[in-house]
């Protein structure tokens, strides 16, 4: 595909006091489409994500992750110099994104309701904990603190008293960029409408109890909740890994009594299971999930997981590989659909997958990690500073 191709946000500037994961994932995303991203980070130290780990040729592994194809912009937005460069960035941008301290953005002038009387096309997105109202305004919010508020962790391990499991990546945070990048979509095409940018108020725990919405439902008027089941579903079986002879897991999932017929008969090679009274019907073998758990076990102990997978194949049953991320780096589907490309990062070349949802119409912009105010100057240039004003405000820390 030509990668001159005009991609939807080709002419769409956005700048974003960021930091962590929930607004760099969504700019990214908006990068990916064609934004210009100006990420505005501290001298000196920049987005605190940079620090997290070294895993990615010494680079922080979140901070590659969710920043590649921006433009860093070193500035201590707390300066009164600051208020000069913020001024002249905001006159030519679309979409102001900022996951600040929560009142930070306000103190420093940048409230909607600041900027609007300006800046009456651009679009605010203030991503954070609990959102800009409530009793939960102020307080502090991260990932796994939103997993607890959001009864995510109450859903999530095992059944035991201590049993509860954060999810292995930041869900809450993915979410609220998620819900933050959407957002600033469908606000893009409401200024194509009316003209005016607009207010976009995104609360960590409100996208994470919209993803919520089957538990919560589940329990509807005081009922039991779902309980905790490990890697299991919770109230479908079979439905879950299970151990095969060679020691390697396979999941597997059954969704209605067709299938189980045909697990039955072609899987275990135990017609007759299928009419066992404890197990007629998927409440019935939720209840009885321990007794059926160990008849499926002791039906695979003599099949190699590969095994198990081709018999699973040929029922038409649901299955996957229980995959670590070694395995997913080396997945053949990823492989075939050719889902790896590489981009530049200070450290050199790094393998990144494509933006999920292909597209015939585009190429997905994937540029590189840019360095801690490796654009600073540049944008600065851009917005009319001359080069002895760009040094004294190197000299003086602003940048």
């Amino acid at each position: 595909m030509d990668p001159q191709r005009p991609r939807p946000l080709d002419r769409i500037t956005v700048v974003s006091l960021e930091h962590a994961i929930a607004a760099p994932f969504c700019t990214r995303q908006l990068a990916d489409l064609g934004a210009r991203v100006i990420k505005v980070e501290r001298p000196g130290s920049g987005d605190f994500a940079r620090a997290y780990d070294e895993r990615v040729a010494g680079m922080a592994s979140h901070f590659v992750w969710t920043n590649r194809s921006k433009e860093s912009l070193t500035l201590d937005v707390k300066s009164p110099d600051a208020n000069d460069v913020l001024d002249r960035l905001l006159e030519s941008t679309d979409v102001l994104v900022q996951n600040l301290a929560p009142g930070a953005a306000a103190r420093l002038g940048l409230s909607f309701e600041t900027l609007h009387e300006r800046f009456p096309q651009l679009i605010v997105c203030d991503i954070s904990g609990y959102g800009s109202d409530g009793p939960y305004r102020r307080k502090k919010a991260y990932d796994l603190l939103i997993q607890s508020e959001a009864g995510f962790l109450s859903t999530t391990g095992t059944p035991d008293e201590d049993g509860m499991a954060k999810a292995g990546c930041s869900i809450a945070d993915i979410s609220a960029g998620m819900y933050a990048y959407s957002s600033i979509l469908s606000a893009l095409m409401l200024r194509q409408q009316t003209g005016e940018g607009s207010h976009i108020d995104v609360s960590m725990l409100e996208t994470l109890v919209e993803w919520m919405g089957y538990p919560l439902y589940y329990a509807y008027q005081g009922a039991e909740p779902p309980p905790r089941a490990g890697a299991s579903h919770a109230t479908i079986y079979p439905y879950g890994p299970f151990p095969a002879g060679d020691s390697r897991a396979v999941m597997l999932g059954l969704q209605n009594e067709r299938e189980w017929q045909a697990f039955c008969e072609r899987v275990l090679g135990d017609p007759g299971l299928a009419s066992d009274p404890r197990y007629a019907s998927n409440a019935q073998r939720s209840a009885n999930r321990d007794s059926l758990h160990r008849l499926i076990c002791q039906a695979f102990a003599d099949l190699t997981a590969d095994e198990v997978i081709e018999r699973l194949e040929k029922a038409q049953i649901a299955n996957a590989h229980v995959n670590d991320m070694h395995g997913v780096w080396q997945h053949p589907q990823l492989a075939a659909r050719q889902r790896w490309t590489t981009i530049e990062s200070p450290a050199g070349e790094l393998p990144a997958l494509l933006p999920p949802g292909r597209s015939n119409a585009f190429q997905a912009r994937m540029d590189a990690v840019p360095a801690l105010g490796e654009h600073s100057e540049r944008i600065l240039e851009e917005l009319g500073y001359r080069d002895s004003e760009i040094q004294r405000l190197k000299t003086q820390g602003v940048i």
